[in-house]
Formats: structure tokens, sequence, C-alpha cells
């Protein structure tokens, strides 16, 4: 699942799954609130099944994604779904916020098509963890 709010990202990221060569199914929602109630399979979402993963923007309309991360790690329904910080922002408060919530990994949004790919790539077949922290090299654009 994407939460993410900037229709330009959502294409991109739905573009590269389209043109890849990997079994994804992208569900996408735009906001904090819709974030919870499809994980936590609430209307309009209560036929939804749970994401295997969440890659979650910090920068969202009303309920952010910081307030997104921290209500998902205290619901005992929801802190089993692994959940990566997907965002522009390379604040240190960001990234240590987002490992002290224990999410798998932060990611800064890559700016070029080939750069999507190769994190699309990442994050269907792991190899490694994922972006630990900010500061590792080819985390960031």
């Amino acid at each position: 699942m994407l939460v993410e709010d900037n229709p330009g990202d959502v294409r991109l990221l739905e573009e590269t799954l389209r043109h890849g060569a990997w079994a994804v199914h992208l569900q996408v929602v735009h906001d904090g609130m819709d974030a919870l109630r499809f994980m936590r399979q609430e209307s309009p979402y209560a036929g939804a099944s749970r994401p295997d993963l969440v890659l979650l923007d910090l920068n969202l309309p009303g309920m952010d994604g910081r307030q997104v991360l921290a209500e998902v790690r205290s619901d005992v329904r929801l802190n089993g779904i692994p959940l990566v910080i997907f965002t522009s922002s390379p604040a240190d408060d960001d990234v240590l916020l987002a490992f002290n919530f224990h999410a798998e990994g932060y990611l800064r949004k890559p700016v070029r098509l080939d750069q999507f790919e190769q994190l699309v790539e990442r994050l269907v077949t792991p190899t490694r963890p994922l972006g630990r922290p900010a500061r590792d090299a080819d985390a960031r654009p």
C-alpha cells in the first residue's frame, strides 16, 4: 500500500510497477486517516486485504505520516504490518522518529524514473535492510 498525497509520486510508482517484472498489486490512499481505515479494514475499505507492506509519506494532509506511524505501532491489530517511510524529508529528526517507532526503513523519494525502478527492485526483492538510515548513500536521490 502507498500512502501518498502527491499525484505525481503516485503515478511514477504506478508506472514503474506496471512496466517492471514485478507482480505487485498497489493500493493507494491519499491521507493518514484513510491509511488507518484501510489497514483496519473499516468503511469504505471493509473488504480490503491487509497490506503486506506500507510505503508511508510523512507530509500528508490532516493526520500526517508521523501520527500514522505512531498510531499503527500502538495498535496491536496493526503493529505487525511492515512500514517503510517514503518521503522527501531529509530531516534527522524524521529519521530518528521513524526508527524509534520501529519503521522497517526510511527511503528518500527519488526524482528520476531510473531511481524509482531501483527503489522498487529493492522493495520487492530486498537483500539488505532498507535505507538504514538516510545517511546510506543509495537511500538518497
